[in-house]
């Protein structure tokens, strides 16, 4: 049995974000850290949980195995189950994906999966999960809205990665916004918030930040 989400209601609620932890983070931790710091009214969160901490054992960066595959794979069916438990509870909603490190490369995979799609993406320190030369699924749906975050200075997710991750967004017609940040360590910056909070406010209708990433109606 997958281990049960973190739910957060919100009053009236006009969207509705998934927000995916990192390696060896929880949910809570993503409250604490990310949704705290987040100027998002009128948006209900569902924090999906990975056993043990983590959704997969390799690097994101390492050439995909069968190991690997399949790990994703169970990984990507908890996320849609997730996905589909929270449209089901907020019919109608626009909703968003939203991840940070291993979370954004499961989230990434997640959309470009051909599963029912989001209406947007945020990807705070992701990528493709695999190498280049891999066979990864590339069905994101044409025109949908991707903000995708790095840093130079990130142990985890290299210059390279996220440099081939906006490749292939745009190799798929992703409405992208890439923001590489220098000298940011592992973590969420308040810039990140702000930009995440401005596709969420997209989505809500709070306001309508000029080169705001919300979904097309």
């Amino acid at each position: 049995m997958a281990a049960q989400a973190l739910h957060l209601p919100a009053g009236d609620p006009r969207a509705v974000c998934v927000l995916v932890h990192g390696r060896g983070q929880s949910p809570e931790e993503m409250q604490a850290h990310v949704l705290a710091r987040l100027d998002a009214p009128g948006v209900a969160h569902v924090l999906p949980r990975a056993e043990g901490g983590s959704w997969y054992a390799a690097k994101a960066v390492d050439p995909l195995t069968a190991d690997t595959r399949a790990a994703l794979g169970a990984a990507l069916d908890q996320l849609g189950g997730d996905i589909a438990a929270a449209r089901a509870a907020h019919p109608g909603l626009p909703l968003l994906l939203a991840g940070f490190s291993q979370g954004a490369c499961l989230a990434l995979e997640y959309a470009c999966s051909g599963r029912p799609a989001p209406d947007a993406l945020v990807a705070l320190t992701g990528c493709r999960v695999g190498a280049p030369q891999d066979n990864r699924p590339r069905a994101l749906p044409e025109g949908m809205a991707v903000l995708l975050t790095g840093s130079d200075d990130d142990p985890w997710i290299p210059v390279a990665a996220f440099a081939d991750a906006a490749h292939e967004l745009g190799r798929q017609k992703a409405r992208l916004r890439a923001e590489l940040f220098p000298g940011r360590g592992h973590e969420v910056s308040d810039a990140e918030i702000t930009l995440m909070g401005d596709v969420l406010a997209g989505l809500t209708g709070a306001r309508s930040p000029q080169g705001q990433m919300a979904a097309p109606a």
